[in-house]
């Protein structure tokens, strides 16, 4: 069972936590972590692209001329899709880019990627995540100057939404704030460093664990 050290906000060691090897001793499965990348950013797709075809173009009611005798191809209508401003022929049409992930194959995915993080020592815990008000430059200062660490990172919290928190780092471009049950491996992958408070850290350890 991992054991990883807690920090306050501070960046001062105040004790240690036992990880559940489930969630965060977890071997790396690449392929289950393309896959789970792969339905998070398939169902993040909005699929609302079209093009119309020769019935949805306007116009090309009358027959251009008459079938014979112009010295010209035969042609019945200008919205023919071999004239210009035509209908599009196998264009994309609205669809639902979607599809079933096994719920426990993406909870071995997060498992896989959150145990990588902490393998590669990019995976911080700590005893409480909190800004004393809702502004990206207590956001900024708290990761930076507080917690020391660079790139971006991804800050991981349990319990209600945090509204101030995720309102500070919402424009933020490299750092972040989620639920910890709104977790996804996606979301570790993407991220340089992960730091969970300790009760989001328990929190994944009970639900990964099942």
């Amino acid at each position: 069972m991992p054991e990883v050290s807690v920090y306050n906000l501070k960046n001062e060691e105040v004790g240690k936590v036992e990880l559940p090897p489930a969630a965060f001793e977890y071997p790396l499965k690449r392929h289950l972590v393309w896959e789970a990348v792969r339905h998070y950013l398939a169902c993040a797709r909005r699929g609302t692209h079209k093009t119309k075809n020769r019935v949805e173009v306007s116009g090309g009611g009358k027959k251009p001329w008459r079938q014979k005798g112009t010295g010209r191809a035969r042609h019945g209508s200008i919205r023919s899709p071999l004239w210009r401003g035509g209908g599009t022929v196998f264009g994309p049409q609205p669809r639902d880019y979607s599809w079933h992930f096994p719920k426990k194959a993406r909870r071995r995915a997060l498992a896989s990627a959150l145990s990588e993080k902490l393998r590669e020592g990019n995976l911080r815990v700590v005893d409480e995540i909190a800004l004393e008000q809702p502004k990206t430059k207590l956001a900024e200062e708290l990761v930076r100057k507080q917690l020391g660490l660079e790139g971006k990172v991804l800050l991981v919290y349990h319990g209600e939404m945090n509204e101030g928190l995720e309102r500070a780092t919402r424009n933020h471009p490299a750092i972040a704030a989620i639920r910890a049950l709104q977790l996804h491996a996606y979301h570790v992958l993407d991220h340089d460093t992960v730091v969970l408070s300790r009760a989001a850290a328990e929190a994944l350890g009970e639900v990964l664990s099942r």
